[in-house]
């Protein structure tokens, strides 16, 4: 994978976010707060996880269709069935 910038970036915001969960935890802020915020962090998680596998499927995956490689097709293919199969189980 490329060194996205803007998944980068997300990612330092989301870190930053996550400390900010953490001190609510430890200075036992209320509980409902702390959830609220734990979404928060998991919706813009999930974000970036649709902008990494959205560039993923129109580089890597592409190539892979576009090429004479049946095996790699096939393992790309199956990678992304397991991202999903993994996601579905959470």
């Amino acid at each position: 994978m490329k060194n996205d910038v803007t998944s980068l970036r997300r990612l330092k915001t989301i870190e930053g976010h996550l400390r900010g969960v953490i001190r609510m935890v430890e200075e036992d802020a209320y509980c409902i707060d702390v959830i609220r915020q734990i979404q928060a962090v998991e919706a813009a998680l999930n974000k970036v996880s649709s902008q990494i596998l959205e560039n993923h499927l129109n580089s890597c995956v592409i190539t892979a269709v576009r090429g004479s490689d049946k095996k790699e097709r096939e393992r790309v293919l199956k990678e992304i069935t397991e991202v999903f199969d993994t996601a579905n189980k959470v």
